[in-house]
Order: C-alpha cells, then structure tokens, then sequence
C-alpha cells in the first residue's frame, strides 16, 4: 500500500533518487516508462505541456482564476463551461463577466436545473434542509449533459457539494476543473482545515 503523504524522503524529486522506501511506488520504474507514453498521446500532450508551462508563467504571482483564464487562453478555448452551486451563483455571476470580458463565451449551468424534488431520489424527507418545503434536488449529471449540448471545450466548477462535483466529472465530455471548492462553514477555503487541524480546528475533525 502506497503512502506517499507519509514519506520523509521525497526522493522521486531528485534526479538520481537512490533511496526508495520498501512501499514506493517507484520500485516498479518500468511502470512509468510506459505511462509517459500516454502523456505523449495527442489528447494529452498538448494539454499536459500548456499545464507545465502555465505553472512556471504563473507561479507565485496568478491566483487560480487568473490561472483558469490564462490556460484557456493557451489552449485556445473559447466556449467555457460554468457548472455552479446555487449558493454561489453570485459568484459565479461575477466569473461569468469576467471570462465574457476576457473574450470567452461562457455557458453556465445552475445545479438545481430541472427543478425535481429530493424525493424523487428517494431523499428522505428528514435528510432534507427543511423536511416539509419543496427542495429541489441538485442535479449535476444534468449540469455535465447540458454543457455537453453546447459543446464546451473546458468545464470550469464553483462551489459543488462533495459527490455531485464528482459526478460532473465522471459525466463531462470536456475537461474540467474546480476554481472554486465549496465548504460552507470555511468561506470555501477548505484547506483551513488542514492549517489549523493540529491547533485551532482539532476538536471540529
């Protein structure tokens, strides 16, 4: 079983790593040789290089948005996917402008579209926000197929719930990626969780 997040040697980021814990998943190299060939097929390579090079354009001075933007830019994307979470549709009014400005024609989907109950799911109604009002479920297969219609070429989330996200993923034909990862109680900065998970926080984990 791999477990890189514990390793204290991170030799996979020297030239030469001679040094491999007995669990790396390194020991087996031939592996590698063979998955750098999928980097060079012509779906990846272009989209992989254009990945590498905005990190270096960028690193340090971009935020993730500006990051977003520049790396449609460097691929040529012009028809943007906006899969958004109904609480965040403010937010997402404002990344909507923002790509129309820089000359993108964003397309964007809410994730309550359809307007179907919880119920028709089977969603209990004591696991609903408010057990005896109307909720509408969040539909992010929806979000993936109706983006898919418009013919996308990179779908951009915004604050989906932990699964649906997932879902989107798994259902779009485009790319996609998270500018914005939702967590309600941490303003969507999930990562201060993990800042303060030893101080701060311990007792909420």
């Amino acid at each position: 079983m791999y477990s890189c997040a514990q390793c204290a040697l991170h030799s996979c980021k020297e030239e030469n790593p001679d040094k491999l814990p007995a669990n790396c998943p390194m020991q087996d190299k031939s592996r590698y040789d063979e998955w750098l060939e999928v980097y060079r097929q012509d779906e990846n390579e272009n989209f992989y290089v254009k990945s590498a090079e905005l990190e270096a354009d960028g690193y340090g001075q971009w935020g993730r948005l500006k990051e977003t933007m520049e790396f449609c830019k460097m691929m040529g994307y012009k028809r943007v996917g906006i899969a958004f979470c109904m609480g965040l549709r403010k937010e997402a009014k404002v990344i909507d402008s923002l790509f129309r400005k820089a000359g993108f024609t964003p397309v964007s989907v809410i994730c309550k579209t359809g307007g179907i109950p919880k119920e028709a799911m089977g969603i209990a109604k004591e696991k609903k926000l408010e057990p005896d009002a109307f909720e509408a479920m969040c539909n992010p297969i929806a979000q993936a197929k109706l983006l898919n219609e418009q013919h996308t070429e990179f779908n951009i989330l915004v604050g989906l719930c932990v699964g649906h996200d997932s879902l989107v993923n798994k259902y779009s034909t485009a790319p996609v990626t998270t500018l914005i990862a939702k967590d309600r109680v941490l303003a969507h900065n999930p990562a201060g969780a993990v800042y303060c998970a030893e101080s701060y926080y311990k007792d909420k984990l």
